[in-house]
């Protein structure tokens, strides 16, 4: 059932659209260049010349069963979570000096310190609602 409609989307962090109001030139891969590996900058045709590159599938359903709302407020979801993937993906990129070499439990521990610090900036006054820091 979920498979007939299903929609394959292929999000490339160099050359998907920012928009202007969340772009920081700090996170664009395209003008990033590490200093530990020496990635980067990514050009609009990386994915044919970078070894080894990373993958992420991400399954995801939106059902908002209310009519005359359903398909608007199923869309802009769908297109909310895609743009959250892209800025997401474009910051574990041109982040990766301050995660590369670290080992499984210390990235476990720094996911552990960003979901804390999220939380009081986003939960500053709320006791109602948290955000799952199980990552195991």
């Amino acid at each position: 059932d979920d498979l007939a409609v299903r929609k394959l989307e292929f999000l490339d962090i160099a050359i998907e659209p920012v928009p202007a109001y969340k772009y920081k030139e700090s996170e664009d891969p395209c003008k990033f260049k590490s200093q530990k590996t020496g990635r980067g900058p990514l050009m609009p045709s990386w994915r044919e010349y970078t070894k080894p590159i990373m993958c992420a599938y991400k399954t995801i359903r939106v059902r908002f069963e209310v009519w005359g709302f359903q398909t608007r407020v199923e869309d802009f979801a769908q297109r909310a979570v895609r743009d959250i993937l892209i800025l997401a993906h474009r910051q574990a990129f041109t982040w990766m000096d301050e995660w590369y070499g670290m080992s499984l439990e210390q990235v476990r521990e720094y996911e552990r310190e960003m979901f804390a610090r999220t939380n009081k900036k986003v939960l500053p006054t709320s006791t109602s609602m948290t955000i799952n820091t199980n990552l195991d």
